[in-house]
């Protein structure tokens, strides 16, 4: 199925204008930032900021809501970038189609706050959502690239407390091995025009240290002992380096018997859902996550 005018024109963008370790810091998370600037919020939309348990976050309410039920939402930027204002129109879109609550995280960012501070501020969050009675049933934990690695994460860590799991889980290009094996990294590095080698290098320096150790399952989820996870829906692009990172993880949960749905994305690239404002593709992807939604809470 060939792929819209519009993000054929979007590709040709990312190519020109790619995320670089030659730039400062600052610089790369305002250039991260400025991927969103011209997705304005859904009419319609709330946004209240809420101390949950120490850590920023903010409610994101649609007239449709459902008052029960809530997305935990953990955003992307190779943990050292990202804000939850940048996300507004992609925790919007989730909360119009699933017809739930969202609650999006500011987790601490690498390298200032290094691993844990991420999975810490996930689980403070977590546990503050079961404080206000709201049940595990009724709660789903989502994210993407970075987020989507922290939301397999916060599952594990989740079981190991002895906490009862939320009911399912959402991973968008998510990355699951900070060890950075998978052969896709390298098979897809001339079509992926966002991610490469060395910028998953320079991040995942960032959140565990240039000597950490990269295949701690808290860290890379890609090594953990998976049984008792609940259904996870992933979703990635067939072009990104980090393909094999949802592939093979989708094929380890399901060997642990956890339900999985795998879609693969033909010709998308990473993270499309969050340009939902500007291709189709993206809107598509995030329409068939509110399915998901919808039959478990």
């Amino acid at each position: 199925m060939p792929t819209s005018e519009a993000f054929d024109k979007l590709y040709e963008v990312f190519k020109t204008h790619r995320l670089s370790t030659e730039l400062e810091l600052e610089t790369l998370r305002e250039e991260y930032n400025n991927l969103a600037v011209s997705f304005p919020p859904i009419d319609g939309t709330t946004f209240k900021e809420v101390d949950a348990a120490g850590v920023r976050a903010e409610w994101v309410d649609v007239s449709e809501s459902k008052p029960t039920a809530v997305v935990m939402y953990l955003h992307g930027g190779g943990y050292v970038m990202g804000t939850i204002e940048m996300y507004r129109d992609m925790t919007t879109r989730l909360a119009k189609v699933g017809k739930v609550k969202v609650l999006s995280v500011d987790y601490r960012l690498a390298p200032e706050n290094k691993f844990p501070a991420a999975l810490e501020d996930s689980i403070k969050v977590y546990k503050w959502l079961l404080s206000q009675e709201y049940k595990p049933q009724n709660i789903i934990i989502a994210g993407d690239s970075a987020g989507g690695g922290l939301t397999l994460a916060t599952l594990l860590k989740i079981r190991s407390l002895g906490l009862k799991m939320p009911a399912a889980a959402v991973c968008i290009s998510p990355w699951t091995d900070l060890a950075l094996i998978g052969k896709s990294i390298e098979a897809k590095a001339e079509v992926d025009p966002i991610l490469d080698y060395n910028l998953l290098k320079y991040f995942a320096d960032c959140y565990v240290g240039e000597d950490g150790d990269r295949c701690k399952p808290f860290v890379s989820p890609f090594y953990a002992d998976l049984s008792g996870l609940p259904p996870i829906l992933m979703m990635v692009g067939e072009r990104e380096v980090l393909l094999d990172d949802a592939i093979i993880f989708s094929q380890k949960v399901e060997y642990y018997g956890v339900k999985t749905t795998m879609v693969v994305a033909q010709g998308m690239t990473h993270i499309w859902p969050f340009f939902a404002p500007v291709i189709p593709e993206g809107q598509q992807a995030i329409n068939y996550i509110g399915k998901f939604i919808s039959k478990r809470i």
